[in-house]
C-alpha cells in the first residue's frame, strides 16, 4: 500500500521534501490500515458471546476507525494544505490510537482480534508522532 501512496506523492506538483514524504506515506498507510483494523475488531467484538463486556472496546474501535480514516484522507491532500489543521488531526489521531490500543490491550489475552487491533493502533500512533515531529 505504501508503494502506491509514495508514487502518488512523488508525482504531485506540490510534492513534499523527500524525508517528510517518506514519513507522510508511512503515516497515511498506517492510518488507512488502522481504520480497517479497528472496524474489523469492532465487528469481531460484536460477534463475541460476552458482547456486553466489550461495549467500550467497540465504541473506541469505531471512534478510532473514523478518526484514522479522516486523518488518512486529510493528509493525502497536498494542495493548499493548512499546517494547523494537519497538526491538529495528527494529534487527534495519535490520541485516538493510544486510547484504542489501551482499551484493546485489556481484552487481548482473551480476544486475538483485540491484540491485532492494539498493534495496528500503536503503529499508527507512532507514525502520527513521527510525522508530527517532522512537521515541527
Amino acid at each position: 500500500m505504501t508503494h502506491h501512496i509514495t508514487a502518488m506523492l512523488d508525482v504531485h506538483p506540490q510534492a513534499a521534501e523527500s524525508a517528510e514524504k517518506t514519513k507522510l506515506a508511512e503515516c497515511i498507510a498506517a492510518c488507512i490500515q488502522c481504520a480497517q483494523t479497528c472496524t474489523a475488531c469492532a465487528d469481531a467484538c460484536l460477534a463475541e458471546d460476552m458482547v456486553a463486556d466489550l461495549v467500550s472496546c467497540i465504541r473506541t474501535d469505531l471512534d478510532c476507525a473514523d478518526i484514522c480514516a479522516a486523518t488518512g484522507a486529510v493528509m493525502t491532500r497536498q494542495t493548499a494544505s493548512n499546517a494547523g489543521i494537519s497538526r491538529a488531526i495528527l494529534e487527534a489521531c495519535r490520541t485516538a490510537c493510544a486510547a484504542c490500543a489501551e482499551e484493546c490491550e485489556k481484552h487481548s489475552g482473551m480476544h486475538e482480534h483485540c491484540r491485532i487491533c492494539a498493534e495496528a493502533c500503536r503503529r499508527c500512533e507512532a507514525a502520527c508522532a513521527s510525522l508530527l515531529a517532522a512537521l515541527a
